[in-house]
């Protein structure tokens, strides 16, 4: 395993990042295709065992369970201090709004049932998991920054949103002396690669650490043609994100295919391989073993440049779909008001 500092940080992370949303109590989530804790354990142990030491989850993950599996299978064979332990929130119910339940409260509120979740005091990442355009940024910045200076997260990240969303924020959080984000987490892969328009230059500008989630495209990226799975057959999300587009994205699934035979190598590790070759560590989804066996071989693999090429030359732009379909729809009916205090800018 290959390690590497995440961002503007002192956390020391593998290149791989172990997903967790696989993670947990399908009659407590919208997906079917998760696995319970006993097989959950041997995954993450199996990650530990080939130097994982980065883990993310969420406490929308099958309610919470998946918090509770990852917290209870990394107090039996880990040590807190050898762990990086990400997890996030999310934005604020209209019964909270309709309650007067403030920005700053749901973040704390949030915060306090994943550490109970995971049986820790902290986490070392915490991420706004996506954009809640009902509430100002600057009460989510100062809730985060509260929770910074209370030691119950070391760093604050984001996830799916534009760069000029995370820009804004950070320049608010300078100019109001909060902790800026250190991480962003987006929808990136070989068949999705529109974060490379403005997010990824920016990152690479400011030093922000990316950590891309759906890196194997539901695993379709890991897969040769007629070959299946459960999560493929089950996924409707990860059908909504890549189904109007499998002919033009099984093009580049050929030539993963048609690299790694030449290479005597599985197509998770070329396709992780090419991932690798531009961002921080890629939150990598495990149901099986072999799925984070498969990653970590990943790290040790490097492809040429001619490699890289041949690999992203067929790639057509694709329309944003899921949660930042609905970010850009709701972000053009905002008026974009960025609260500080009472003043607004």
């Amino acid at each position: 395993m290959k390690y590497t500092k995440l961002g503007n940080s002192d956390l020391t992370v593998s290149r791989i990042c172990m997903g967790c949303m696989g993670f947990g109590d399908a009659a407590h989530g919208q997906h079917t295709w998760t696995i319970d804790e006993e097989h959950s354990r041997e995954i993450i142990r199996r990650g530990l065992d080939l130097g994982v030491n980065f883990f993310d989850t969420a406490i929308a993950y099958q309610s919470g369970t998946s918090e509770q599996y990852l917290g209870r299978a990394l107090k039996d064979f880990a040590k807190r201090e050898d762990v990086v332990v990400a997890t996030k929130f999310l934005p604020r119910t209209q019964d909270e709004i309709e309650a007067g339940v403030t920005g700053q409260q749901h973040i704390e509120r949030m915060l306090n049932k994943s550490l109970e979740n995971l049986g820790m005091d902290h986490v070392d990442l915490y991420i706004y998991h996506m954009w809640d355009h009902q509430t100002p940024i600057y009460d989510i910045l100062d809730g985060l920054n509260r929770m910074v200076k209370a030691g119950k997260t070391r760093y604050i990240g984001i996830s799916n949103c534009f760069a000029w969303q995370l820009a804004k924020a950070n320049a608010l959080a300078e100019k109001e002396g909060f902790a800026k984000f250190i991480s962003v987490q987006g929808h990136y892969n070989l068949i999705f690669r529109e974060e490379e328009r403005e997010m990824v230059p920016f990152c690479r500008e400011e030093n922000i650490a990316l950590t891309p989630y759906s890196a194997l495209a539901g695993g379709r990226l890991s897969k040769h043609r007629g070959e299946t799975s459960k999560r493929l057959s089950e996924d409707s999300y990860a059908q909504l994100k890549y189904g109007s587009t499998a002919d033009q994205d099984q093009v580049i699934i050929d030539r993963v295919a048609e690299l790694a035979d030449q290479k005597g190598v599985s197509m998770t590790e070329v396709s992780l391989a090419w991932l690798l070759s531009k961002v921080t560590a890629p939150v990598v989804g495990a149901t099986k073993l072999h799925h984070i066996e498969g990653a970590a071989k990943a790290t040790d693999l490097e492809l040429t440049d001619r490699e890289l090429a041949y690999l992203e030359e067929p790639y057509i732009p694709h329309r944003l779909v899921g949660v930042m379909a609905q970010n850009t729809a709701a972000a053009s009916k905002e008026e974009h008001v960025w609260s500080t205090g009472e003043q607004k800018i």
